[in-house]
């Protein structure tokens, strides 16, 4: 056990000592100021200072708006100052009579922008751009985000035999301006692995790795995309982004947090993956699959997207406040997750930064605020209450005609809350100050000017909205899925800030390319599994993860991506590696959520005492054996071990997870039942085997890490194993071994299946075990 603890501390300890160097390495190269760009472009040079130093005082709120200065419109911009009538803010062509450059470049305190006191300062660099930007000409463009894409043409490359499509011309491009090469492609085994865990979820079997390496055809990786494509697992592995984005959960939020039955829609969403339906309908079924033609059963269960959110069973409560709640929130994911702009920020008043008006907020919440529903409807208790209204029952018929992708156990009632508008118009009105008794002047429903006007011959409810949101003139909807999908792939997007694509947000790193795929995207019909496969199958995505110090200098976050995509996997998908590997895993296919192993206490230290979460009832056997997706996520006490590696709470959209590493991941690995029982049961079939022990740890080295062992490796865990095996006390092997609720073999050597175990579990802590590399 010394052995195991100092093993892993070291590793740990390595892993931090890289990360100090990464991170000062990064402060260094962020300490080098580029060089000014030869022709200043106020979309990507000039308005990211603006929105940084200048526009929360001149931008669009006016009710902040300081000296009746507004900069982010050229025309407010370029008019005399309202408080010296012959001054301008900017005259073209003229820094030295723009008050802009004035007021940033005096050395009086008094008069200096940004303001002393606001914490704020520009760099040297920052003003001599704006002073380059306003004696070329100080053109204004609009937000590139609001601009529809143009498919460019591919960029001239000098090494024309790497890219292996189109997406490599773009990568390649920025690499050569910036003196880099692309790292060599990924030996067999660790690409196998890094495809099979994006496209699966879950680690190559040892037979995709024998057949894979033994297949030495020109095509033998595409021949492999193509497998893991056809796996039901992909509509699983694919369904956990989405699942995120939607906050799908299994319990209503809020204090009480009752039981829901919304699994039938996340049954849905995987074979919805599955069959690879194309994003416009995959989407517009699921934002109005109600209002749709003749609508199916099926149609009409994707609209649980929308019914999602958290609902209250709490008494007392104000039932007009918690149904503003409810609708705001479908309004904000629909911002966040498929439109990509932080819409929320105009629910009070105009936005500080980007060009919405709380009006076109609320013009947009009157797509969502005609549902059939109520605040509260009513209090928690029995089957009635898992789900609400609007609802639709699924009986048994269902799921034998039309529903066959639902996993439905038993004959109990089966509802599931779906969308389902008032047969007579609510009316919307501006929220002053955003508070639910507030009203102000009504609206009808309408979108954002700024992104696409809304057209006046579609139906004013969300189908035109979905129609409206597929437009191929709409400038975000293509852009913030592909941008979605190249963050599952390569660990972050194209725009960083995947949820952001607005003023505040980070920009493109490779603008070109997102356009590209963007409109090739919108081409081929939005395709999913062709985009999946466009970029997995790019000599980009099959780079070899190794980084010299040269390029860890160069580009220490690897935005020029010259090396391969390294990072931890999700939460859910440690679970499944680890019960994949050790030939655990319950490979079912939707169905109710399931509650695996977890630390006794915690429903019941953080709950009303009501309702069929109040306590902790785990299950057994096979529902052990899930996959990761399938644990039941009681939104106010999530899974603890899930949570720990950063799996979301699904309590709002998310579009991106944050990425930690803490001591107590370390921990989880090393002493989480479900890991140490996968580390038993492998150990007791390695043992039935009429092999080696070398063997037996190579073959358990494949399982795990998915490749074979180097010969030191070997020799390392060998010894582990024979000084375990030597050392043991007889009941501590009878302790270890108990461990779990999967059958103990019998007729086994205890001490040996002990020290094995020990082994794999040391395996399981690698770190390179639960990475992508």
């Amino acid at each position: 056990m010394i052995f195991r603890v100092r093993l892993i501390l070291t590793m740990l300890l390595a892993g931090t000592a890289v990360c100090f160097q990464s991170c000062n390495k990064s402060s260094e190269n962020t300490a080098v100021e580029e060089d000014i760009p030869k022709e200043v472009s106020y979309n990507f040079d000039i308005r990211p200072i603006l929105s940084d130093k200048c526009l929360a005082c001149h931008g669009p709120d006016a009710n902040k708006r300081e000296a009746g200065l507004r900069l982010d419109v050229a025309e407010n911009a370029f008019k005399a100052l309202q408080e010296n009538p012959k001054a301008h803010a900017l005259v073209a062509g003229k820094p030295e009579l723009s008050q802009v450059y004035l007021r940033i470049t005096t050395a009086d305190t008094a008069l200096r922008m940004p303001p002393t006191g606001s914490n704020l300062k520009l760099t040297q660099r920052e003003v001599d751009l704006i002073g380059k930007w306003i004696k070329q000409g100080a053109k204004y463009e609009k937000h590139w985000a609001f601009v529809a894409p143009k498919k460019p043409a591919l960029p001239e490359v000098d090494n024309k035999d790497w890219p292996k499509n189109e997406i490599d011309y773009f990568i390649l491009d920025k690499q050569e301006q910036k003196g880099l090469e692309p790292n060599a492609e990924a030996d067999k085994e660790r690409l196998l692995k890094r495809l099979s865990l994006d496209l699966t979820g879950l680690p190559p079997t040892l037979k995709m790795m024998d057949e894979f390496m033994a297949d030495n055809s020109a095509n033998a990786y595409e021949k492999m995309v193509d497998q893991l494509l056809k796996n039901p697992a992909y509509g699983e592995k694919m369904a956990i982004h989405w699942l995120d984005l939607a906050r799908y959960a299994d319990s209503h939020g809020y204090q009480d947090d009752g039981y829901r039955t919304q699994w039938p829609w996340r049954d849905w969403v995987i074979h919805a993956f599955n069959k690879n339906m194309h994003y416009n309908d995959f989407v517009t079924w699921q934002l109005a699959g109600d209002l749709l033609p003749n609508s199916s059963k099926e149609q009409l269960l994707a609209t649980g997207f929308n019914r999602n959110h958290k609902i209250t069973e709490e008494g007392g409560v104000i039932p007009e406040e918690y149904r503003i709640m409810y609708v705001t929130d479908r309004n904000d994911l629909f911002g966040k997750g498929l439109l990509g702009v932080t819409l929320e920020c105009a629910h009070c008043h105009d936005h500080k930064y980007d060009p919405f008006s709380q009006k076109e907020y609320y013009q947009m919440f009157a797509f969502f605020n005609n549902v059939k529903e109520v605040g509260i409807e009513s209090v928690i208790g029995g089957p009635e209450t898992y789900a609400k209204k609007p609802l639709m029952e699924i009986s048994n018929q269902d799921v034998k005609d039309i529903l066959t992708f639902v996993n439905k156990p038993d004959t109990n009632r089966l509802i599931v809350s779906v969308m389902g508008d008032l047969d007579t118009l609510r009316k919307t009105h501006i929220l002053l100050r955003g508070v639910y008794d507030a009203p102000g002047d009504e609206v009808q429903p309408a979108t954002p000017t700024s992104i696409l006007p809304f057209d006046k011959n579609l139906p004013k409810n969300r189908l035109g909205l979905s129609k409206w949101l597929f437009d191929k003139r709409n400038p975000l909807t293509s852009r913030v899925y592909v941008n979605i999908l190249w963050q599952e792939f390569f660990g972050k997007g194209i725009v960083k800030t995947s949820g952001d694509f607005g003023m505040q947000g980070e920009l493109p790193s490779h603008p070109a390319l997102l356009d590209w795929l963007a409109t090739d995207f919108m081409d081929h019909g939005w395709d999913i599994k062709r985009l999946v496969k466009q970029m997995v199958t790019s000599a980009t995505y099959k780079q070899s993860a190794v980084v010299t110090k040269e390029k860890l200098a160069t580009d220490p976050d690897n935005i020029l991506l010259a090396r391969g995509p390294r990072y931890r996997i999700h939460a859910e998908f440690i679970k499944d590696l680890v019960l994949a590997s050790s030939g655990l895993l319950n490979k079912t296919i939707g169905g109710p959520s399931v509650k695996p192993y977890q630390p006794a206490g915690l429903w019941e230290g953080a709950t009303s005492g009501r309702g069929l979460l109040s306590v902790y009832n785990q299950d057994h056997g096979g529902a052990l054996y899930r996959r990761g997706m399938y644990t039941l996520i009681k939104r106010t006490v999530p899974p603890p071990t899930m949570s720990i590696f950063d799996a979301s709470n699904r309590d709002l959209c998310e579009v991106k997870r944050l990425k930690t590493n803490t001591p107590l991941q370390a921990l989880v690995m090393m002493n989480d039942p479900a890991v140490l029982e996968a580390s038993r049961v492998l150990a007791a079939k390695l043992l039935q085997e009429k092999t080696e022990s070398k063997d037996k740890i190579t073959k358990a080295f494949r399982l795990i890490v998915c490749r074979k062992p180097s010969e030191k490796e070997l020799d390392v865990l060998t010894a582990y194993y024979d000084k375990q095996i030597k050392s043991i006390k007889p009941a501590t092997a009878e302790k270890m071994v108990a461990v779990g609720e999967y059958p103990l073999t019998k007729n086994l050597d205890k001490k040996a299946q002990a020290a094995l175990m020990r082994v794999i579990s040391t395996i399981y802590n690698l770190e390179e075990t639960i990475t992508k590399s």
